[in-house]
């Protein structure tokens, strides 16, 4: 067997390199996703009469919504479909990061009951993928989104 061989047959070897894709892919995901928002709102300011003025008011939420809405019904697709795990599980990234900074943005006033419902989400989330014994990989992608937008929110990061 080449050296090459055994280490793609390595659980250790492949779980390790697996985490790593999910980390270095979800975050191009993450920022793609982010340049897709972007977009959506300057697509609906282009397209209503009058500009930036006529729409400022209400452009932020629609946006929001209609990329949201989008998000949810591709990760739908997503996860109905018959790609790998580990695909899925890059993807994931996505509508966790999405939900999450949604509910950040909803109770952004109340950081309380922003990071409670969070909280609530991902644990139940979490219990989910236990019950329904899904790959580890879904746990990690979520747990990663999770704790990662958790240090940005105690750091004072905004979006």
């Amino acid at each position: 067997m080449h050296k090459k061989d055994f280490m793609l047959k390595n659980p250790i070897i492949k779980n390790i390199l697996s985490a790593v894709a999910v980390v270095g892919f979800g975050f191009v995901l993450l920022n793609l996703t982010f340049i897709f928002f972007a977009a959506v709102g300057f697509l609906i300011t282009f397209l209503v009469p009058g500009g930036l003025e006529a729409v400022q008011s209400w452009i932020g939420p629609v946006s929001f919504a209609v990329s949201t809405l989008f998000i949810a019904i591709f990760s739908w697709l997503i996860f109905r479909s018959g790609w790998p795990t580990l695909v899925k599980a890059i993807y994931m990234t996505v509508p966790t990061a999405v939900v999450l900074v949604l509910d950040g943005i909803l109770f952004y006033r109340w950081p309380i009951i922003a990071n409670s419902i969070g909280t609530l989400l991902v644990l139940a989330t979490l219990y989910f993928f236990y019950r329904t014994e899904q790959p580890w990989l879904y746990f990690f992608s979520v747990i990663l989104v999770s704790l990662a937008l958790l240090i940005m929110g105690l750091s004072g990061t905004e979006i």
